[in-house]
């Protein structure tokens, strides 16, 4: 038990212990624990339109639950630091020339970059790589930017197994800001509601071997930017369509 817990712990023994000395003794002393008021009622969920026949077809494709092997990259000891993330993000275009959309999706412009990274560096479109262990296995994974025109962002992830390096998780948005919560990736991205944002984040899922988009929400932020307000969110299962190679528009 960490301390905070043990001096919460303590400080609910001590309250306890002062409430019964008190109900023995008859005395209400100032400091006595009172009822904050009747418990509201737990209302579950009702089901609106129970006769409707369910979907049976996906609404779009978001490009969750896809893995792919990257075509012509060895991974030596299962260390994902060992590869060129510049030479990652280059085998994958040469895997998928033609894609316009989804996470293969880019712009001409940013494929030309990618082909000219060896020759003109200062041009190339790969970010700064990151390591962190995404899946908890205890090994790092591998974390990938490829920027593209109109603030747009291609992110992808990799894993290690047998040598041979698996893209686990790739999307493209039109993105605020990226982080690192624990072993979730959280991408920011804008509304199209003045005041507000997207904000999706992608976790890992054994079952499904993948990263997956498990909480996509529009959040209310501050007029001057930074992190979203600690208010009221918005969930929804359903991203916004996709708009050319970024996503959302």
């Amino acid at each position: 038990m960490s301390a905070h817990r043990t001096a919460r712990a303590a400080l609910l023994l001590t309250a306890a212990a002062a409430a019964v000395a008190a109900a023995l003794s008859g005395c209400a002393d100032a400091g006595e624990l009172e009822s904050a008021g009747p418990t509201p009622t737990a209302v579950g969920p009702t089901r609106l339109w129970p006769e409707r026949p369910a979907a049976t077809v996906p609404p779009m494709d978001y490009g969750e639950g896809e893995t792919e092997t990257v075509r012509g990259i060895k991974v030596p000891g299962d260390d994902v630091r060992r590869v060129r993330p510049v030479a990652v993000a280059q085998a994958e275009q040469a895997a998928h020339p033609d894609a316009l959309s989804g996470p293969d999706g880019r712009y001409e412009q940013t494929a030309r970059q990618l082909r000219e990274c060896d020759t003109r560096p200062k041009s190339c479109p790969v970010l700064k790589a990151y390591y962190r262990d995404l899946t908890g296995d205890g090994k790092v994974e591998l974390i990938l930017g490829v920027s593209m025109p109109k603030g747009q962002l291609v992110v992808r992830c990799y894993l290690a197994e047998k040598g041979r390096l698996t893209r686990i998780m790739g999307t493209s948005d039109a993105v605020i800001g990226v982080s690192l919560a624990g072993r979730d990736l959280i991408i920011r991205a804008p509304s199209n509601l003045p005041g507000y944002e997207y904000r999706t984040a992608w976790s890992w899922d054994g079952h499904q071997h993948a990263m997956l988009p498990t909480r996509d929400e529009i959040l209310r932020v501050h007029k001057d930017g930074g992190d979203p307000l600690p208010s009221h969110t918005h969930s929804h299962t359903s991203p916004t369509p996709p708009n050319g190679p970024g996503g959302r528009p």
